[in-house]
């Protein structure tokens, strides 16, 4: 960890309170993977996360996670995407929470389109053209 950054420990996981891109990035991956990845279904080879366990509760649920949403939003304000991306950001977050809140229909979109998972794709894209110490190498 870099000289006087600042980090929060939760549940034997560290989360960086730095402001660098490298921080915001982590910060963001640990938020998508707990909306999103969190939970194993038994039975079935695919995880769900907070998003669609809140989402089950009305109205409220989709709130509350599209709050959750926004703040991927707000990290990725901080690291100064262009206007155009977060309002593609945005929309995602929206899109997620408005369809989320029909009973029923909402709660098996909320299993199929993962808003959370699709702005962090944005957001690693941006830091790989922008921040290139920052990148990131996936395994395929």
């Amino acid at each position: 960890m870099a000289t006087g950054q600042t980090t929060a420990r939760r549940m034997d996981m560290e989360l960086p309170l730095g402001t660098d891109p490298v921080s915001v990035l982590r910060r963001v991956e640990m938020l998508e993977y707990v909306l999103e990845r969190a939970i194993a279904l038994p039975g079935i080879r695919r995880k769900i996360g907070l998003d669609a366990v809140i989402g089950l509760v009305p109205i409220a649920g989709d709130v509350i996670a599209g709050l959750l949403g926004m703040y991927l939003v707000w990290e990725a304000r901080n690291l100064g995407m262009s206007k155009w991306q977060l309002a593609r950001m945005t929309a995602n977050v929206g899109f997620d929470t408005m369809l989320g809140a029909i009973p029923v229909a909402g709660d098996l979109f909320d299993f199929v389109f993962r808003s959370n998972s699709r702005n962090l794709r944005i957001i690693r894209k941006h830091i790989d053209k922008h921040h290139p110490h920052a990148r990131i190498i996936e395994a395929a």
